[in-house]
């Protein structure tokens, strides 16, 4: 089976020959250099063309992106001047930025689909044309509305406006919540048009490993529904949508599959996200969920023996079999110190798997 079609059958909830593979984010230059022989000045001068090549040789089916560290010497998309940058704000001086955005009818009129597409699906087939024959399956953090907004402002500062202006904060959600179904709209289309698989990877962080950080009752009021509202165009496409689950996200998974999550992505064991019991879960319209993982990156991927991962790999598709639709995917990104031998093998086992 080519890769069109193992990830076609797999993202259609399917049976394929084997799971597929998601690679893109292998946040480790040692480990790209190793597999590709590049020195550490070609690395550094586009990490871009030698991380796409590091996934050739481990034998990725699709990427979800590829990580390009900010500075050299570094495997971190962000540093301390992005850090600081978020400090400068004040409560004060975020409000005065939310009062100076357009609203919702402004976002609404200006949008220009034709000409959106074009350049979306410009850059679709540009990587693709890059990937060769792994299929480019990018995530898209940007189709829902942001909640939470410390990734601009700060935790302190986002919290704090969150807290005492909330009606001023709610515009930022509520507007997000448009641009996020207007990004929606040009991916149904490029699903529609052949140039992107039939399934994505979004998601917000908004649990810690203690549970959600700011309160369910808040979030089903004033986040939820706008998420329905930014998948539609996503959902008339017959597009799946699978969540990133970062921290204990137990309490919010109810919240998340009525919203018309499709699967999930991620499970942070020490959280008690287990795989276990994740299969048995539905979707809001009954069906099995679509699975992108489990290989959680904190304990066994970095000090389990290649033995341990091809046990994992063979535990997670006896867990999945009949019950999920299964791509494997590692639960967060794998860094400098997980060990190169668990990764190769990691892909090894997966390639040699059948159903």
């Amino acid at each position: 089976m080519d890769i069109k079609t193992r990830l076609q059958h797999t993202f259609a909830l399917q049976k394929a020959d084997r799971p597929p593979i998601l690679g893109g984010w292998l946040a480790a230059p040692n480990h790209v250099q190793a597999l590709t022989g590049c020195s550490e000045d070609e690395y550094y001068d586009d990490p871009y063309r030698w991380g796409i090549a590091a996934e050739h040789m481990l034998g990725s089916d699709a990427l979800v992106g590829v990580f390009e560290p900010k500075v050299r010497g570094g495997y971190r998309i962000v540093d301390e001047e992005t850090l600081a940058e978020r400090a400068l704000y004040t409560v004060e001086s975020m409000l005065e930025g939310i009062r100076q955005q357009p609203d919702v009818d402004e976002i609404r009129a200006s949008f220009d689909e034709e000409a959106e597409y074009a350049c979306f699906a410009a850059e679709l087939e540009k990587h693709q044309a890059d990937c060769g024959e792994i299929v480019w399956c990018p995530a898209y953090w940007d189709i829902i509305p942001i909640a939470l907004w410390y990734g601009t402002y700060g935790y302190e500062t986002a919290f704090c406006a969150l807290a005492l202006h909330t009606d001023q904060y709610r515009k930022l959600i509520r507007t997000s919540a448009e641009t996020a179904r207007q990004k929606a709209t040009l991916l149904g289309r490029a699903v529609r048009d052949g140039l992107h698989p039939a399934a994505v990877l979004t998601g917000e962080d908004i649990c810690s490993q203690r549970g959600p950080m700011v309160s369910p009752k808040f979030l089903r009021k004033e986040y939820w529904p706008l998420i329905e509202y930014a998948w539609e165009p996503l959902k008339t496409a017959g597009v799946k949508i699978v969540w990133h689950c970062d921290g204990d996200v137990r309490p919010l998974l109810p919240d998340i599959l009525a919203s018309g999550a499709d699967g999930l992505q991620g499970f942070q064991r020490e959280c008690g996200l287990e795989l276990e019991w994740i299969v048995d879960l539905r979707t809001r319209t009954g069906n099995p969920l679509l699975i992108f993982g489990p290989m959680e990156v904190v304990t066994k991927f970095r000090n389990g023996t290649p033995a341990d991962i091809r046990q994992e790999v063979h535990h997670s598709m006896e867990l999945c079999r009949n019950k999920a639709a299964l791509t494997f995917f590692t639960s967060n990104t794998i860094t400098p110190d997980i060990p190169l031998e668990n990764v190769k093998t990691y892909w090894q086992a997966v390639h040699e798997s059948r159903w």
